[in-house]
């Protein structure tokens, strides 16, 4: 027997994990914009980079830091994960597949991980023996995933997520959080990523670096510019709401030079995905020293202002 809930749907982005609650919050009324969603869960802030620029960047990291954050806009999130390694994952299965259609027949939206590629998709639904999903790289010949494969595909992960809603915490203490997050992350490489990536400044070196070998990852360029473009291109739109919503003026100084220094970041790595296009996607574009040095260039501007960016969100968490 199938059972779906309408009107949920994929809010499409870059950063599919936020995409995916985007998608369960509005199905849930909670009123949120993309830029608040991004800001609130410190991702507009954060940025990852392994040392050959491996595509795998913007999801190698532990994200469940950032969860609790989220859940401040006004939601719970609750799910289970489990690798195939592990000696019950036969079991884990079991229990992810029970959890999801009692959280579907309870009409709370689920996400989950590697439906399809490795992304995070919405659940919308069940039918007999499969998840129904929505999200990236979809076409007519995707097909809903047995229960029985959660977690059998190419990285080996069983994730699924249900989300709940709740009260939302107060404007001020929300940005505080969100804010101290992305400044922890960004000095902290070993406790949120893994081996041969780093966080924050050292995440644009291993970037720049990178791009000087001529063995650079030509997808992980063009996607990672992406990605980490639509992060800041968010982080200066929360910075800017923030202020707003918080109507501290006193603090405005502080939200306005952090918003020059963002701004920067994002016309930067606009400038660097203009050069790699993903869309587009050349694999000679890589080989081209011109757009390697190019790329270089804007990145070197972009840690400069992200270096003053993250001094200037410390000062702004602590004044609040």
């Amino acid at each position: 027997m199938a059972k779906t809930l309408e009107n949920l749907d994929y809010s499409c982005k870059w950063v599919s994990e936020l995409g995916c609650i985007k998608g369960c919050l509005d199905h849930l009324g909670v009123k949120a914009s993309d830029a608040w969603v991004y800001g609130a869960s410190g991702h507009a802030f954060i940025i990852n980079m392994h040392d050959e620029m491996c595509p795998s960047g913007p999801t190698a990291w532990n994200s469940e830091g950032m969860l609790p954050l989220v859940e401040n806009i006004g939601c719970k999130i609750e799910g289970m994960h489990s690798h195939k390694s592990a000696p019950d994952f036969a079991e884990k299965k079991k229990e992810a597949w029970k959890f999801t259609k009692k959280a579907i027949d309870s009409g709370y939206p689920c996400f989950g991980w590697e439906l399809a590629i490795p992304e995070y998709y919405v659940v919308y639904g069940y039918d007999d023996e499969r998840y129904l999903f929505k999200g990236p790289a979809m076409n007519p010949e995707t097909k809903p995933r047995p229960w029985q494969e959660l977690g059998d595909a190419e990285t080996g992960v069983l994730y699924v997520s249900q989300v709940k809603p709740a009260e939302a915490k107060d404007d001020s203490a929300l940005v505080k959080e969100a804010l101290a997050f992305a400044v922890e992350h960004a000095k902290d490489s070993k406790k949120w990523t893994f081996p041969r990536y780093m966080t924050g400044l050292g995440a644009y070196d291993n970037w720049i670096k990178a791009l000087g070998s001529d063995s650079a990852n030509g997808f992980g360029a063009a996607y990672n510019a992406e990605v980490w473009h639509e992060c800041r291109h968010y982080a200066v739109e929360f910075l800017k709401e923030a202020r707003g919503r918080l109507g501290k003026p006193g603090l405005n100084p502080l939200f306005d030079e952090a918003i020059s220094h963002y701004e920067i970041v994002r016309r930067s790595l606009r400038e660097v995905a203009d050069v790699f296009p993903f869309l587009s996607f050349d694999p000679a574009h890589i080989k081209d020293a011109g757009r390697r040095e190019k790329a270089s260039a804007c990145l070197k501007a972009a840690r400069d202002a992200e270096a003053k960016g993250l001094q200037t969100l410390e000062n702004i968490a602590k004044a609040l």
